[in-house]
């Protein structure tokens, strides 16, 4: 192998963790974006809850900031098995594992806990109904 095709093998290399480093950056920020905008949704619907003293939207509030965090989780392991997709060592892929079956963990509690809110919400939606 010849020096310059030495040289344009790692040029290509860099290149290519350079690109994926901004795709892993881009979609941390989607996520975060998606949580914030979550939060901000949920903080002004339980601020009218409040004020209207409706102690039952309390649950739809929760069921909002739920569903972003969901979809922000998602974003941040995506981002995660992106960083991790350039010849990663077992370390990384150790790191990958953990953060992975945490964020899945938590996913999946997150949408139960959404399924039993809106299983709620919708008995008292019958009970109230004539």
């Amino acid at each position: 192998m010849t020096e310059s095709t030495l040289a344009f093998e790692l040029l290509s290399e860099s290149a290519l963790r350079s690109m994926v480093d901004l795709m892993v950056r881009l979609i941390e920020g989607c996520g975060a974006v998606v949580i914030m905008v979550g939060a901000v949704v949920a903080t002004v619907k339980f601020a009218v809850a409040l004020v209207r003293r409706d102690i039952a939207a309390f649950s739809s509030v929760r069921l909002t900031l739920a569903r972003f965090l969901v979809l922000g989780l998602e974003f941040q392991l995506a981002a995660d098995v992106l960083r991790t997709a350039i010849s990663p060592s077992f370390e990384e892929i150790g790191k990958l594992a953990a953060i992975a079956a945490i964020r899945t963990l938590l996913n999946y509690f997150l949408n139960r806990e959404i399924a039993q809110e809106q299983r709620e919400i919708e008995a008292a939606r019958r009970s109230r109904a004539p």
